[in-house]
């Protein structure tokens, strides 16, 4: 069946949005987000694939990224714009700052993560972060894990709590390193508190500052195919 290229920025006429309760706080989910999922995915099939920031230093996103189409970066911003602001409680005045819309596929083997990509991990410690993530692969990629840092009791980091937090895990794992693998379960440092599984065409918002991980199924998720890999198409917003 082909597709038309404008297809892949429609969004679901009706959309079906989920609050989930993760901890202390929530995240939205949004199912069938597209209208054609299939065109968005064949344009990331024909996209050039490069390195994410970091990648020689094993520190960041443990994979590559292509640039996601404008088209699709204005259509979800014009609508996640007011969804966002109301289900998070973001003062209404505040401007909207979006970064590069990226798909994004995970291809670093576990054996060749670096110590801080062995563990969760926040984004951003300012109170209005959105990280925003799209899945164009199915369940049996894994998800997002949410988790509790047992020693400073934190879920979400702010700036408040960022210093003492950087401390006590910096002590953590130079003290010892964290084994060579993708985190996704409790340890000794951090409690799991729940995971949003990856699902074919569904949209995920979560603030930034909650620790998180990437859950990966390493069988078949370190893959730079975007057909059968871990394809998600990432956005940030800040307010």
């Amino acid at each position: 069946m082909a597709h038309k290229a404008d297809d892949a920025f429609l969004l679901c006429a009706e959309p079906n949005i989920q609050c989930v309760s993760i901890g202390e706080h929530q995240a939205i989910i949004i199912d069938d987000f597209l209208q054609d999922p299939d065109a968005m995915k064949n344009i990331a099939l024909n996209s050039a694939f490069e390195p994410y920031p970091n990648f020689d230093n094993k520190k960041g996103y443990p994979g590559v990224r292509a640039q996601a189409p404008a088209k699709y970066s204005s259509n979800i911003t014009e609508f996640l714009e007011p969804v966002i602001k109301l289900n998070f409680g973001i003062p209404e005045e505040l401007p909207l700052r979006k970064s590069m819309c990226a798909f994004s596929l995970t291809t670093i083997p576990a054996q060749q993560l670096g110590p801080l990509q062995r563990t969760p991990h926040f984004d951003a410690s300012t109170p209005y972060h959105m990280a925003v993530l799209l899945y164009l692969c199915d369940e049996k990629h894994g998800g997002t894990g949410f988790y509790r840092h047992k020693a400073t009791g934190l879920q979400q980091i702010t700036e408040a709590t960022r210093e003492h937090y950087l401390d006590v895990y910096y002590e953590e794992i130079n003290a010892i390193q964290p084994p060579p693998r993708y985190f996704d379960d409790s340890n000794e440092h951090f409690s799991f508190l729940g995971m949003i599984p990856a699902k074919f065409n569904r949209l995920v918002i979560y603030r930034g500052s909650l620790l998180h991980t990437a859950c990966i199924n390493p069988a078949i998720s370190i893959n730079a195919n975007p057909d059968s890999g871990r394809l998600t198409v990432n956005t940030f917003y800040n307010f």
